[in-house]
């Protein structure tokens, strides 16, 4: 019997992605060098943005902040993933599912919390250029992120509440491969009307504010781009936001699409791609993103590069 005394329920079954052994050995081998290249890449990131002076600034700061968050939102759920197609053992225990589940809220709100703080700084640093560096003080910035996530602990932390108070005695066949909230619904043999209640009440408002906010930011930026007089300053100047609109893009269309649809109880077995695009695919292209499109970036590879082998 597990903490919840009113869960007959003690462990799950995670279907994931079904095949034969050697179709599984097959996807073992390709999530896990996608695993080990998002932990590599976002090292990568983590690493210059620390010893290189050049990228000692608070959009660097934030993104280094960022690829961290991914670190441990891909960790929460990928090595359980790979351990199934692996060994074919593919139960969670009950203690574990939930604890992957605040996990995977707790991180995923902070991110989001953390674009928007990157979307403000973006439009301090096109729109007030002159002012940016006084306002985007180095104290600012720590302040924004310790901001960022605490807020982010204490949302994803009340979102999970809900599936705490869920009783299962039925099927523990959860057809995805981590434990996410709408499996977790259905499996429910509880009155679930308040923690739905709850659930996408907290989603809608982080989601559709973290939207808003990023929006009416991005706006202001395109309004001042566009007032810049020569074709290869507004070209500079939004190269500056590409990577980060590009992000954000793809952050909020699949979390839209897997929550906020107008019927999210409604399966579709595109609900598992879409979730594995956002717990694997998506933290393996961000540092890509940012890398390949920044100049800046790339000259601190090339100059840490330089720094190892000379």
């Amino acid at each position: 019997m597990t903490a919840n005394n009113q869960t007959s329920v003690t462990e799950f079954m995670l279907l994931g992605f079904p095949g034969s052994r050697e179709i599984q050995i097959l996807y073992f081998v390709v999530f896990l060098i996608i695993y080990m290249m998002t932990i590599t890449t976002n090292s990568i990131i983590i690493t210059i943005v620390n010893i290189d002076p050049h990228l000692h600034s608070p959009m660097y700061f934030f993104l280094s902040n960022f690829a961290f968050l991914e670190i441990w939102y891909t960790t929460a759920t990928i090595p359980k993933m790979l351990s199934g197609f692996l060994t074919g053992n593919k139960a969670i225990s009950y203690r574990s599912c939930i604890a992957q589940l605040c996990f995977c809220f707790i991180l995923g709100s902070m991110e989001y919390i953390l674009l928007t703080v990157m979307a403000f700084d973006r439009y301090y640093a096109i729109c007030y250029p002159l002012q940016y560096g006084t306002i985007m003080t180095g104290r600012l910035c720590k302040q924004l992120a310790i901001g960022s996530w605490t807020s982010g602990f204490l949302n994803g932390w009340t979102m999970s509440i809900p599936v705490s108070l869920f009783s299962f005695c039925r099927s523990n066949q959860i057809n995805n491969f981590f434990c996410d909230f709408m499996p977790l619904l259905k499996l429910a043999c509880s009155v679930t009307f308040v923690s739905k209640v709850i659930f996408f009440s907290l989603a809608w408002v982080l989601v559709l504010t973290s939207l808003l906010l990023i929006t009416v930011s991005y706006c202001y930026i395109i309004l001042t781009i566009l007032r810049i007089p020569s074709a290869t300053g507004r070209k500079k100047a939004f190269s500056t936001c590409a990577s980060h609109l590009t992000v954000v893009l793809i952050f909020f269309g699949t979390s839209i699409f897997i929550y906020l649809r107008p019927n999210p109880m409604q399966s579709f077995e595109a609900d598992k791609v879409v979730s594995l695009i956002f717990a694997a695919i998506t933290p393996l292209l961000n540092p890509l993103i940012y890398s390949l499109r920044n100049k800046d970036v790339l000259n601190a590879l090339r100059r840490v590069w330089g720094k190892i082998y000379h």
